[in-house]
């Protein structure tokens, strides 16, 4: 009978760590389904880095970053001209427009 007791021992032993197992094991398998999930995210990022790589060479083909900076230097430049031209010509209407009512107010 001590040689069926150690049998039953030993089986329910081995019954344990086959449990154990079993649960490391689905553990794994969510953890492998996450680590997918992560990866799928990671190429879709790589793609779009891609796209913007290539949209940024296509950019540059057209124009240079010191390009584009002189360009808008040059448009920041013509407002300020477009802003002093209007206030000239509206000070010099002005005065003309005083100057011929004093001269019709005198001759």
């Amino acid at each position: 009978m001590s040689n069926q007791e150690g049998w039953d021992q030993y089986s329910r032993l081995v019954l344990r760590e086959l449990e154990t197992l079993a649960s490391g094991i689905s553990a794994l398998q969510v953890q492998i389904g996450e680590l997918k999930a992560e990866i799928t995210e990671l190429k879709a990022k790589e793609d779009k880095v891609q796209e913007l790589v290539q949209w940024k060479g296509r950019v540059d083909e057209i124009t240079s970053p010191t390009q584009l900076k002189e360009m808008q230097d040059t448009v920041n430049e013509l407002k300020t001209f477009k802003t002093t031209a209007v206030t000239v010509f509206a000070v010099v209407q002005t005065l003309m427009a005083i100057l011929i009512a004093i001269l019709k107010f005198f001759v």
